[in-house]
């Protein structure tokens, strides 16, 4: 079936859709997934794509959408990072940091500091470079980052919708 009678669902942050997005594509964060608001922007359409950067967080869209009914769903294979590798148009906008890295700035952060207070206060904040160490561990194993979650809510990730082309901002 054609692409272009299909629902494109990019499931990405607002920061990292208002960075780089194919066009037509509709915002709905997986932190925010709504099968309601999913099920009736896909009415008519012959496909529901689910895109994310990589393909993991499409893939956990896709089976939660799936979970509750929504049939037809196909997942963009190594997501925006294909799209652009194959040399497909990307509409862009301003460069904001990947929630990736963010993650990664985050947990250096925390251990560091852990490390530090540790070091120099009292040896009880090692437990801090732990817990952040049990988190990875955790997120690598589950592959579901608690800290990226989190971090994706955050004001500068979870700008106006409206400014950036979203669906809804209703969630289930």
């Amino acid at each position: 079936m054609p692409v272009r009678d299909a629902l494109l669902l990019d499931v990405r942050t607002p920061a990292e859709y208002e960075e780089a997005h194919i066009a037509g594509s509709v915002l709905h964060p997986l932190s925010e997934l709504s099968t309601d608001a999913v099920r009736s922007l896909a009415e008519g359409k012959s496909a529901c794509v689910v895109i994310c950067r990589s393909g993991n967080r499409a893939r956990q869209a896709a089976e939660r959408l799936a979970a509750c009914g929504l049939g037809n769903l196909q997942i963009l294979d190594g997501g925006v990072l294909a799209w652009e590798a194959a040399g497909l148009p990307l509409n862009r906008g301003a460069k904001m940091m990947s929630l990736e890295r963010q993650v990664r700035i985050a947990a250096g952060a925390l251990v560091f500091t852990g490390a530090a207070l540790g070091f120099f206060v009292s040896p009880a904040w090692i437990g801090l470079c732990a817990f952040v160490g049990a988190g990875l561990m955790f997120a690598g194993i589950t592959d579901t980052c608690g800290m990226g979650m989190i971090i994706a809510r955050m004001p500068w990730n979870t700008r106006r919708r409206s400014e950036i082309g979203a669906c809804c901002s209703v969630s289930k």
